[in-house]
């Protein structure tokens, strides 16, 4: 199985990429800088070619383009859309810093857009045809109760959408579109005192991920499985 993956060098991305290869799958594992990428190209080196790392940059949607045309005859099975920032700490009502509120739309609502364009051929040569998007229950509005956080929220909100719409459009090509929560996790976005750590996310995301089917496109899922309220 064929396997690509954004934002690769740290957290739940660079755990994914040891999963997928501990089972024995092709990974092209993506991020900004390769350059800055040590723990990644580590793994990549005693992968015997199973894993190779590439620049996406998710604010530089050329190298997008860029990295499809470099892998234009390969397919694709799953392509996960993992990299994502969080935004400014200036986040709150009265104090909301606009320029880094445009550049989380960028990077989390419309990059992953645009990864999907760019990778829709190698998609559908792919026997899974699986795009999973790593969105947030804090991008959803019924779950809303603190407030706040309008960067984050509203970013991953609007990747919800995208991921709704590309259940629709791509239906017919049997794609599986599908946006993802993967927990409380013990990251540098997450902290410390977050619930799980990075292995138990990944463990139960690709538990799930496994199981999908195309009544499943469009759907948002929690860790446990079930359904996210939009």
């Amino acid at each position: 199985m064929n396997i690509l993956i954004t934002g690769a060098n740290r957290g739940i991305g660079l755990e994914m990429v040891k999963y997928a290869n501990e089972q024995g799958w092709r990974v092209f594992a993506c991020c900004r800088n390769p350059h800055n990428a040590d723990n990644l190209f580590n793994i990549a080196k005693l992968s015997n070619g199973q894993i190779s790392v590439h620049i996406a940059d998710m604010q530089e949607l050329g190298t997008l383009q860029a990295l499809s045309y470099e892998l234009r005859n390969d397919s694709i099975d799953i392509l996960i859309n993992n990299a994502g920032i969080y935004g400014s700490d200036k986040n709150r009502f009265g104090s909301v810093d606009a320029e880094s509120w445009m550049q989380a739309f960028q990077v989390n609502s419309i990059a992953p857009l645009k990864m999907v364009e760019a990778f829709s051929g190698q998609l559908f040569m792919g026997k899974r045809k699986i795009v999973a998007c790593m969105s947030s229950k804090m991008g959803s509005m019924a779950d809303n109760g603190y407030g706040n956080s309008y960067i984050y929220r509203s970013s991953k909100a609007a990747l919800n959408a995208v991921v709704k719409s590309l259940s629709i459009d791509l239906k017919e090509q049997g794609v599986i579109s599908v946006a993802l929560h993967p927990g409380w996790v013990k990251t540098d976005m997450g902290g410390p005192d977050a619930e799980i750590t990075t292995r138990e996310s990944v463990e139960q995301l690709f538990h799930h991920l496994l199981k999908l089917t195309i009544e499943d496109s469009g759907r948002f899922i929690d860790i446990d499985g079930s359904d996210i309220p939009w």
